[in-house]
């Protein structure tokens, strides 16, 4: 990992546990019935009875789609999101601003954003150049916008057609996907963007074609048809985050994985970045995948395998986490 500077550890040494969680979860400015998530609409996370000040007491790591939950006008919302970093700057202890994610696949997921051919058109070009300017061009009008993490580009290589998510996937050979995505990192973080690669691990493997059904792939199918898009954009293109998967591989899910998550991630492809819950993924631990009782053992599980951010916001990374880390069940340097 990156040597953190001395003002980061004088930070980090100065806060307390509540700051330290707020620091590591998104909050979901607009949701409120858009359907924009694996059941979004049952884990809805907006709280309209408290302030955004009261909300942010302890400050915020992330705020979620803030031009792409719904239609809003961008340089109106810009203005307020500038505003909104200067309050978060002003009225927090730590003066710490927020990060912003926004969807950006085929261009920024918000209203009157432009909108590029779909990545099966990117894999069909072979024309990695034009991707990789592609996606400068996007990173461009996010980061005019105030947005700082884009969460594309998609390396899940193609197994089965019958997989509903197929559309946001490059090919189904792991070269191209690693070659073409690769350029597409390197277009949008030129921009000054980090780029996220989804999903890591072996998501489109599912049985049966069925979103987040289970994956049985063997190590050799892992490491010969999964692992190679992300070890180049990784090692290549310098991907600066990475999202796990929901899925689940040998009846063990991801979110909960060290073993995929950190031997293989970080200490087998040399990434130093950040890992990001794909949304949802480590309350699904318990209310899916049913490895967890709790809130607060999921946290636990995710925290430990890997995960370094909760998405889109803090289910279980926020109060849980404290308490389980209060009760002396976790310790706290992984929250550190």
């Amino acid at each position: 990992m990156p040597e953190a500077s001395e003002r980061v550890r004088g930070i980090l040494a100065s806060m307390t546990l509540e700051e330290k969680a707020a620091q590591i979860v998104g909050y979901w400015l607009d949701q409120g019935g858009e359907v924009v998530a694996p059941m979004a609409d049952e884990m809805a996370t907006s709280d309209r009875s408290r302030s955004l000040a009261a909300i942010t007491e302890h400050g915020i790591g992330h705020y979620t789609r803030v031009f792409g939950t719904r239609p809003v006008e961008p340089a109106a919302r810009a203005a307020w999101l500038l505003e909104e970093q200067r309050r978060l700057v002003r009225e927090t202890r730590l003066g710490i601003p927020a990060l912003v994610h926004e969807e950006c696949l085929t261009g920024l997921a918000a209203w009157k954003a432009a909108t590029f051919p779909t990545p099966l058109a990117w894999g069909a070009s072979f024309d990695p150049e034009l991707v990789e300017e592609m996606a400068s061009a996007i990173g461009d009008s996010m980061r005019e916008l105030g947005v700082h993490q884009g969460l594309a580009p998609v390396l899940d290589v193609i197994r089965d057609p019958r997989w509903g998510r197929v559309d946001e996937c490059i090919a189904e050979d792991p070269y191209v996907v690693g070659t073409i995505g690769t350029a597409f990192v390197r277009g949008l973080q030129s921009a000054g963007v980090h780029a996220t690669l989804k999903h890591f691990l072996g998501y489109s493997g599912s049985v049966a074609g069925r979103n987040h059904a289970p994956v049985h792939a063997g190590p050799r199918e892992v490491a010969d048809v999964f692992v190679p898009p992300f070890e180049m954009a990784i090692r290549d293109g310098g991907a600066k985050s990475v999202m796990n998967s929901y899925a689940e591989i040998d009846g063990v899910p991801v979110a909960s994985q060290p073993e995929i998550l950190t031997t293989l991630l970080r200490d087998g492809l040399g990434f130093d970045g950040v890992v990001v819950a794909d949304y949802f993924a480590v309350a699904f631990l318990e209310v899916m995948h049913a490895v967890a009782a709790d809130r607060g053992e999921a946290a636990q599980l995710a925290l430990e395998a890997g995960i370094d951010v909760e998405l889109p916001s803090g289910d279980a990374y926020l109060e849980p986490l404290v308490a389980r880390v209060a009760s002396g069940a976790l310790d706290e340097r992984y929250v550190d």
